[in-house]
């Protein structure tokens, strides 16, 4: 996609679906029912509860509970999501110059993750072997 102008929320929802879309059925099926959405930056209290300086920060956030700490027995909570945070993407866009739908599957996927309760570490070094 090329843009003349920032890409907005739906251009970055499309991204992520598309994005969604390409990756492994079996891993697919495993995210099922979780909600992929995108803001425009993290809010106060994200930003505050994740230690940040600031909201340019975070790309991207995993809310819910890791697929490895969930039982069958569990009282049922809000749904889990993937939070996408669009004017982070944007700067590390133009400040890196990467693909931005390459960077949108990076964060979705990173954020996937964490929906199977892998640490920040253990992602990294999975990108690493890539």
């Amino acid at each position: 996609m090329r843009f003349s102008t920032p890409p907005g929320l739906d251009d970055l929802v499309e991204m992520a679906e598309h994005a969604l879309a390409a990756i492994p059925a079996p891993l697919r099926d495993l995210v099922r029912g979780t909600a992929i959405l995108v803001e425009d930056t993290p809010d106060d209290e994200i930003t505050r509860d994740m230690g940040l300086e600031s909201p340019w920060e975070l790309t991207g956030l995993y809310q819910g509970v890791p697929l490895t700490a969930k039982s069958v027995g569990d009282i049922p909570r809000e749904p889990d999501r993937i939070l996408l945070f669009r004017e982070p993407i944007l700067l590390e866009w133009i400040e890196t110059g990467e693909d931005l739908f390459r960077l949108v599957r990076n964060v979705l996927i990173h954020e996937i993750g964490h929906h199977f309760g892998l640490s920040d570490d253990d992602i990294a070094r999975l990108e690493e072997d890539d």
